[in-house]
């Protein structure tokens, strides 16, 4: 694609995997450029990139904690990159800050580096399981939320969920306002208004 293609409303929401009512919340706080064409939208892709470049990086400055008014700092934990890159694209344009892991132990690490608000991760990884990338990231920080993706739901992991304290547990495949409602709670935010 070249600089200049445009993007229509509907590969717009696909691209950024948003419903409707997030991309026109978009446009009217003009955090995404775009242009009318008659009753329809259209967006430079160019602009719609650069945007979701410095919504990535800009809150990077500083320490979420200590900035007072920056946004919440997310950790995302999942094997599969399609995953992780739609959590990460959309919990970015929630306004959160979101940094990715694919496996356990690289989480882990980024646990010890950096502060996160939430830690959102898959149960079942190869090698460091979910439930063990939680019990490790208890100890680094005892208050963290955590909200669990699964695919693979069991009873036993649902009540060992339950007694590490798990703010949500989410099955796969999920609705991104779950994801989003689930985000808020565990935080304390208001929660959004979900679409049908």
């Amino acid at each position: 694609m070249n600089d200049d293609h445009f993007l229509t409303t509907e590969e717009v929401l696909d691209y950024l995997q948003v419903n409707l009512r997030t991309v026109y919340r978009l446009i009217k706080a003009g955090k995404i450029p775009a242009v009318r064409v008659g009753r329809q939208w259209r967006f430079r892709k160019r602009d719609i990139d650069a945007w979701l470049d410095s919504s990535r990086q800009a809150p990077r400055a500083g320490d979420a904690k200590d900035g007072g008014g920056e946004r919440p700092r997310i950790l995302v934990v999942d094997d599969e990159q399609a995953v992780r890159d739609l959590l990460a694209k959309t919990l970015t344009m929630a306004d959160y800050d979101v940094d990715a892991a694919p496996d356990g132990a690289s989480a882990i690490e980024r646990l010890r580096a950096a502060e996160y608000d939430l830690l959102i991760t898959d149960l079942k990884m190869p090698g460091m399981d979910g439930l063990s990338v939680i019990r490790e990231a208890r100890r680094i920080m005892p208050d963290l939320p955590v909200i669990i993706i699964t695919g693979y739901s069991t009873e036993a992991s649902a009540i060992e969920a339950i007694n590490l304290g798990v703010a949500g547990y989410l099955t796969k495949p999920f609705r991104l306002p779950r994801i989003l409602a689930a985000t808020a709670r565990a935080l304390g935010e208001p929660v959004p208004a979900t679409d049908a």
